[in-house]
């Protein structure tokens, strides 16, 4: 009998972590997607040519880390990405998510096409969830937020910026594919 209620009393004694906030410890799920779209997120390069008694060289390395914090509250803000992408987050300390946002139609227009994020999670740093169009148009939202270090030559020491990685399907913007967005968070 005490085998029996030992097994009842362990689950329960664990209830006043969840409702205490302790329900952000990510699962493994979400760790390892997390790590696989941040490494999506680094690259190197480091490219020399010479041509002619003139020696090019070319250097880029981008590090990023998988950020991580105790409240998903604190990734609320406004996130800009470049040409103009524009996602606007609420986040609350059971890890729901709210949000907005716009990205642009096309190269050619100055228009941009707004959005609402619905049902949207952070789990660890892994945000998920759904892009709503006015048109009524849906597209997944799946990103890791990140901490992101650039530095144009081996002997500097980078330049780090927070934001949210997100992957979206192939766009062709101003010459560019772009299948994947670095958005830097500008206000929190």
């Amino acid at each position: 009998m005490r085998a029996k209620l030992a097994i009842i009393l362990v689950p329960l004694s664990f209830a006043p972590l969840l409702e205490s906030g302790a329900q952000n410890i990510p699962s493994s799920a979400a760790s390892s997607r997390a790590a696989q779209l941040t490494a999506m997120f680094s690259k190197s390069k480091n490219v020399v040519k010479e041509k002619r008694g003139v020696r090019l060289a070319k250097f880029l390395d981008i590090r990023s880390e998988t950020a991580t914090t105790t409240n998903p509250a604190s990734f609320s803000g406004t996130y800009h990405s470049d040409f103009g992408f524009v996602l606007r987050l609420t986040a609350q300390s059971n890890g729901r998510v709210e949000g907005s946002g716009q990205e642009p139609l096309s190269d050619t227009d100055n228009i941009a096409r707004t959005f609402v994020v619905q049902n949207a999670r952070i789990d660890g740093s892994l945000l998920t969830g759904t892009k709503v169009y006015r048109d009524g148009r849906r597209e997944k939202l799946e990103g890791v937020f990140i901490n992101r270090t650039s530095r144009d030559s081996p002997t500097d020491h980078g330049t780090t910026a927070f934001g949210l990685g997100v992957i979206i399907p192939p766009r062709y913007i101003s010459g560019v594919t772009l299948e994947k967005l670095f958005y830097e968070r500008v206000s929190p």
